[in-house]
């Protein structure tokens, strides 16, 4: 009978009950999990061992998960997943545009927490739908398999979920996608369509994408309706 691929997960966590709790948790649904008490051993983990994600607390001793997931997403595109508590809002959006592909808010459930690092190892791996055919919208294309964007003869590097997201819309390329639409699309979770997280990655894919962010030619706001990748981008 053939079983799931076993995942590594570092958790970055200085509650050693909590992180203990959650290894157990996880380990025993085939996630081998390692852990780090502060940020700067956690980001030295980071960097020298390979990981399937990287299950990164932002309030931490020393150097802040902030800290950490910036100079984490300068040298690796290994998934992020970023723990905060309710409340956090500021800090919970600030570690997206700092590059982390996923968010859950304290006190979660290990259950959803598993299905977080099952969908961002998903899409990093590129198994974000039953379609996996190369999508082309004028200069820009995307390639599902290998992960890779290239516009204009220049490829764009993308985390997990900003190529799920920008896939979503170039498969749909002239299409008005909701944020709802969004989030589904890209293998989200609902919770995000509310606090607008996706308008953070959409923010970053612009900035990525070279698009003007205050006239953007290529992803388009639909003011009230959502997001459009324009069928024929300048």
């Amino acid at each position: 009978m053939a079983t799931d691929p076993v995942l590594t997960a570092l958790l970055v966590e200085d509650d050693a009950r909590l992180a203990a709790l959650t290894a157990e948790y996880l380990g025993g649904h085939g996630v081998v999990v390692t852990c780090a008490g502060d940020g700067a051993s956690g980001l030295e983990q980071a960097l020298h061992r390979p990981y399937d994600v990287v299950l990164l607390d932002l309030m931490l001793p020393g150097k802040s998960g902030l800290d950490v997931c910036r100079e984490l997403r300068t040298q690796s595109d290994v998934p992020i997943l970023v723990l905060t508590a309710r409340g956090e809002e500021a800090d919970r959006v600030k570690g997206l545009d700092l590059g982390a592909d996923d968010y859950l808010a304290k006190p979660f459930s290990p259950r959803e927490l598993l299905a977080r690092i099952h969908a961002v190892v998903r899409r990093v791996r590129g198994q974000v739908g039953p379609s996996v055919k190369t999508v082309r919208v004028g200069p820009l294309v995307l390639d599902p398999g290998a992960r890779r964007v290239v516009l204009r003869e220049h490829e764009i590097v993308l985390t997990g979920y900003e190529f799920s997201l920008l896939y979503a819309l170039a498969s749909r390329a002239g299409r008005v996608l909701s944020r709802e639409q969004l989030i589904e699309l890209a293998g989200g979770s609902a919770e995000d369509a509310f606090d607008r997280s996706v308008d953070v990655h959409v923010s970053r894919l612009r900035q990525k994408l070279g698009d003007d962010p205050k006239n953007p030619r290529m992803l388009k706001t639909v003011r009230g309706a959502g997001y459009m990748l324009a069928a024929e981008p300048d």
